[in-house]
């Protein structure tokens, strides 16, 4: 019968003292962030708040470059906007009108269809990325190429929709861009052809990000493919659902080229938009300090806007 001897303990090599640096050069200079934050913090202070600013100051002004003077008007450009008797006032509340009734209607194809689209192709199929860049091309083109293409796709007289319509029986030509309500249809429809690229690109990182192990948690447990929609994407995409809504609401309020371009505001100024009015305003009528108020006063709105949609999907979270 052996036995064993019990093991000595080895002896521990002297620990080897690690020199400590000084407080200051592990933090660094205190001054380094402020440097790497200034190439940013210098072109937002040049075009973005001096502009502001600058804004802000020419619309307490009677602002016209053909003045000699520009007198301190105080908040009279703001008050005018909402005298009911000013004609100024009604066309900017109407332009705000169809601005509203633009978001109204295309926020909702803007992120529904892009978010069926990218979940289509989030999945293994041949040819995925081919429909991808198919889906995504309109966006790189300008809004004077998409402009011009559809003018000639919607004309009333030679336009190809039509021609094709009239091809399938239809018999009188469609007003797509003079005629209520199809110049609506038509300024909506553009939008979501040219930009729901964009969208679908964010919605497809954003389905990137969602761990797989709890779509196969969920088939385990029996779910199905709407539970699975309801229960795992939408929570998993709720951030990115965020930035999209935010980003689309802002980007429809401020639609110039589209109608500029196609409708011309037509039919009756009802397709105006604020954004149109403005410069119609200051660029146009050299009201410089109307304009600028008006400016503010849309700003205004779509600050509250996006911070109800911030408010309302951190109450989600929250619940």
């Amino acid at each position: 019968m052996s036995t064993t001897a019990p093991a000595r303990p080895t002896a521990r090599p002297p620990e080897q003292e690690v020199p400590s640096r000084p407080r200051d050069a592990r933090l660094g200079h205190p001054l380094t962030p402020y440097l790497f934050l200034a190439p940013f913090m210098l072109v937002f202070g040049v075009f973005m708040l001096f502009p502001a600013l600058y804004g802000l100051w020419i619309s307490l002004h009677n602002w016209d470059f053909f003045l000699p003077n520009r007198p301190w008007v105080g908040l009279g450009n703001y008050l005018e906007l909402f005298d009911p008797t000013s004609l100024t006032a009604v066309q900017f509340w109407e332009s705000m009108r169809a601005t509203g009734l633009f978001v109204l209607f295309s926020v909702p194809f803007l992120i529904s269809i892009p978010l069926g689209l990218a979940l289509l192709l989030n999945r293994n199929f041949a040819g995925r990325n081919f429909f991808r860049a198919v889906y995504f091309a309109p966006y790189v083109l300008g809004v004077s190429v998409i402009g011009l293409l559809w003018q000639y796709l919607l004309n009333a007289n030679v336009g190809l929709v039509n021609y094709a319509l009239g091809q399938l029986g239809l018999e009188e030509p469609i007003a797509w861009l003079t005629a209520v309500p199809w110049v609506w249809v038509s300024l909506v429809g553009v939008t979501v052809w040219w930009t729901l690229g964009f969208n679908t690109v964010v919605y497809l990182a954003g389905l990137q990000d969602i761990d797989g192990t709890l779509y196969e948690a969920a088939r385990v447990d029996g779910a199905s493919r709407r539970h699975e929609f309801w229960h795992v994407t939408v929570p998993g995409l709720r951030p990115v659902l965020l930035f999209v809504l935010t980003i689309t609401i802002l980007a429809s309020a401020n639609m110039f080229g589209q109608a500029y371009l196609l409708t011309g505001g037509a039919p009756s100024n009802q397709t105006r938009t604020a954004i149109m009015f403005i410069a119609e305003t200051g660029l146009e009528q050299f009201r410089i300090g109307v304009g600028a108020a008006m400016s503010y006063i849309l700003a205004l709105l779509l600050i509250g806007v996006s911070a109800l949609n911030f408010l309302l999907f951190r109450r989600q979270e929250m619940k």
